[in-house]
């Protein structure tokens, strides 16, 4: 099973943890609707539809709703710790949540103390936890944009605000952070860093690499980061090799764009709608 933990921009959506559907653009969780624009509700409409596609539609949300004040997030952790059963699940995301190094290590305590410890996935807020707290190498997969990748690679930064400026420079290749970032045990087992190319990195350097389909409009377009992990970890949820998972993902995410025509006005709903018919041109011309 799938499960995915994460924050909606609403402070009146109450923490709520439950089977998700997608219906058309909307995402339903306990009785409650939100859009999928981008964000946490992006990457779960990716898995969901990604996971169409092989007749599974069990996808487990853990949702809060938080401004950027982190009572919603704080609600999470301790759910997560105090309250959650994690038993049955495959493969868990960890999205945007408040970073708290504290609250982290506490979910990391209760996942060690399991017989079967799910495939741990984080983006977004929770691989800043996870690098705050010192637990990075307790994850298989870590998707960071090139200024994520950046803080990873900064062994002294407390919080991606401090990334140090010559860490930060355009001129530092994604070989060279990802190097610096495994040295100072700051990454999990395999990096997806997401950008104009997409590269899947491991400790002994780039195992592949994807730059087409290229939209350069896709870059204008909020929640395409968000996508491409929801369309991963719902492929490494089906047993998929993680690697071979990530590089999947990549492809298809890049398809679906293709195929929803995109121009700056189109939203992530409309690339979401394209990913089962990405998810299959792709696994086909792959097999």
């Amino acid at each position: 099973m799938l499960a995915i933990v994460g924050t909606v921009p609403d402070i009146e959506f109450d923490l709520s943890v439950g089977l998700v559907e997608l219906v058309k653009d909307q995402l339903c969780l306990d009785g409650k609707t939100v859009s999928v624009n981008r964000g946490t509700p992006a990457l779960l409409g990716a898995a969901i539809q990604t996971l169409a596609v092989f007749d599974k539609k069990e996808v487990t949300g853990f949702l809060a709703g938080d401004i950027g004040l982190g009572d919603g997030s704080r609600k999470m952790y301790e759910y997560l710790v105090n309250t959650a059963s994690l038993s049955g699940i495959h493969t868990l995301v960890f999205h945007y949540l408040q970073p708290d190094a504290d609250w982290q290590n506490k979910i990391m305590f209760t996942l060690q103390e399991m017989q079967d410890k799910p495939v741990l996935i984080a983006d977004a807020g929770f691989m800043y936890a996870a690098k705050m707290s010192g637990a990075a190498t307790g994850y298989d997969l870590f998707t960071p944009d090139a200024g994520e990748l950046a803080f990873l690679a900064d062994e002294h930064a407390p919080h991606p605000f401090y990334t140090r400026g010559f860490i930060l420079h355009t001129d530092n290749s994604v070989a060279d952070l990802v190097q610096r970032a495994y040295a100072h045990d700051n990454a999990a087992r395999f990096l997806l860093v997401k950008g104009a190319t997409d590269y899947i990195m491991n400790k002994d350097g780039e195992l592949f690499r994807v730059d087409s389909p290229s939209q350069e409009v896709m870059e204008a377009i909020g929640g395409t980061g968000d996508t491409l992990t929801g369309i991963a970890a719902a492929l490494i949820s089906t047993g998929m090799d993680i690697p071979m998972a990530a590089v999947a993902a990549a492809k298809i995410n890049r398809v679906a764009g293709q195929l929803a025509d995109p121009t700056p006005a189109t939203r992530i709903s409309d690339i979401i709608d394209h990913i089962p018919t990405a998810v299959a041109c792709v696994l086909k011309e792959r097999t």
